[in-house]
């Protein structure tokens, strides 16, 4: 089992940027893949940027592309979501996720608590 811990959410205006950091602890972070969901009140839960263990293969879904970017260390076990041009619509709780395969497939086995950000018009 792998433990989880986000920082780095916040308020910001639009068009503003923020980076989150996944710090991981308790496995061999450098052989799964990692990824970052978010979940607005109300919505499910939905995957924003997933990357495998190596950090040469992304995912990102539609509405970040371009102006999201994952990114991984494994030397620090950290996983990062740098986001830019924020928009109101990427108000949510962000949460840090670790599968227990070396590509992002099937559903993610390990949770962090999850950070705010809000975006303010």
């Amino acid at each position: 089992q792998v433990q989880l811990e986000e920082s780095g959410g916040g308020l910001v205006q639009a068009g503003g940027s923020l980076r989150l950091s996944c710090a991981a602890s308790g496995r061999t972070f450098s052989s799964y893949a990692m990824g970052w969901f978010r979940q607005a009140p109300g919505n499910e839960r939905e995957s924003v940027a997933l990357i495998d263990r190596s950090g040469s293969v992304k995912y990102y879904r539609d509405s970040v592309n371009g102006r999201f970017t994952i990114s991984r260390d494994n030397t620090k076990k950290t996983v990062y979501l740098q986001m830019n041009s924020l928009k109101p619509e990427d108000t949510a709780v962000y949460y840090c996720a670790g599968y227990s395969t070396s590509y992002a497939s099937g559903r993610p086995t390990s949770w962090g608590q999850g950070t705010q950000v809000t975006v303010s018009s």
